[in-house]
């Protein structure tokens, strides 16, 4: 049986791997530097993520997660669309972030009943954002309240 013509005028496509082919590759970057990670639940896939944070992403989210480790020493950790979770059993999922271009994002999903409200407002009714750049000083006192306080509320199903 003779193969189907290619819809690209008969030139043949090589694809291109979307996620980690093998062992030592590197992931692939988004849009903005934000680390190309397979769904999956663990502290394992959380820290592939991390490690492969660009520049001094990398540091501030090892920082985080050591941060919210302290916080929450039970927390569940999962990434989910490119972005590391955290969680605690049986209530789900109450903080995130993502890399973005100039900066990382921290979603806290309940963030209007954290006292105080963390800056950056949502389209989301509850959910509440801290930006973080590269010249900023993390509040870690203010952060771990925050980590600690979102860790006690019913958090996101995802």
């Amino acid at each position: 049986m003779p193969a189907k013509p290619a819809r690209n005028g008969g030139a043949r496509r090589k694809s291109t791997p979307r996620s980690k082919s093998a062992k030592n590759s590197k992931p692939i970057l988004l849009a903005g530097g934000n680390p190309q990670i397979a769904l999956a639940d663990g502290d394992a896939p959380v820290r592939a993520y991390i490690a492969a944070m660009p520049g001094w992403k990398r540091g501030v989210g090892r920082r985080l997660d050591a941060l919210i480790r302290r916080a929450v020493p039970n927390a569940s950790k999962a990434v989910k669309w490119n972005s590391p979770f955290y969680g605690v059993s049986d209530q789900g999922w109450f903080l995130s972030f993502h890399c973005f271009t100039r900066y990382i994002k921290v979603a806290f999903f309940r963030g209007t009943s954290l006292r105080p409200v963390p800056p950056g407002k949502s389209k989301s009714k509850e959910t509440r954002y801290l930006d973080i750049r590269e010249d900023d000083r993390l509040d870690e006192t203010q952060f771990t309240c925050w980590v600690q306080q979102a860790s006690k509320l019913r958090g996101e199903p995802m």
